[in-house]
């Protein structure tokens, strides 16, 4: 890795983390994203009313509910133009609702201006929330300043906050706070998670499942 030169001496510079396309994402870690789409879906029943956030990860969580064909009368909020072509062809078992705003071409989400005014006026009974990072001591967090203000809106508009998040996620942090440890209700991830990062989480009082 590079270093920096300090007096006395270099230490290492720190690694910047860019935002990747969505495109370029969907295909890693897929095994991992399935099985936590598989433990989301399962936790769902028919009648209720949800929101997805944008993301790879859900992705697979929308592909796991569509699966599932005896889900009936689901209704789906996203922000996400990929989720909700997905579940078009689940019409009229899934009852799918775009948020609205502004698009974001870089994860096809929609964003402010005029992208959170949905979720001040419904109450879902689940959220499943992606993110780019969850750490102990910094919560959740995202590389994203529109979609992390999209993200908070969603949590408050929900029941039930369940972060679905894959392995590498785990005691990562970046750039700005999506909500404390404290206002996830669970964490849905995969065997590759640090498990030492996982027991600092559960002594939280975070409830943890692990996708197989």
């Amino acid at each position: 890795g590079e270093i920096r030169r300090i007096r006395g001496g270099a230490m290492p510079r720190p690694a910047i983390q860019m935002e990747r396309p969505f495109e370029e994402m969907k295909n890693a870690r897929a095994n991992e994203k399935s099985s936590i789409g598989r433990l989301a879906a399962s936790l769902i029943s028919s009648g209720e009313t949800l929101i997805l956030d944008v993301g790879t990860t859900t992705t697979a969580v929308t592909r796991a509910l569509m699966q599932r064909e005896e889900l009936r009368d689901v209704i789906v909020f996203t922000n996400s133009l990929n989720i909700a072509l997905e579940l078009e062809e689940a019409i009229p078992r899934f009852t799918v609702v775009l948020t609205g705003g502004t698009l974001r071409p870089l994860q096809h989400s929609l964003v402010d201006p005029l992208g959170m005014l949905i979720f001040d006026r419904i109450k879902a009974h689940t959220v499943f929330l992606g993110c780019n990072g969850i750490d102990p001591v910094f919560g959740v967090t995202n590389i994203n300043l529109p979609e992390t203000e999209i993200k908070r809106h969603m949590l408050r508009a929900a029941k039930r906050r369940i972060l679905v998040a894959d392995g590498s996620k785990i005691g990562k942090v970046e750039l700005a706070n999506t909500c404390n440890i404290d206002e996830i209700d669970l964490l849905i991830t995969d065997s590759s998670a640090d498990p030492a990062i996982l027991s600092t989480l559960r002594e939280s009082g975070l409830e943890i499942m692990i996708g197989l």
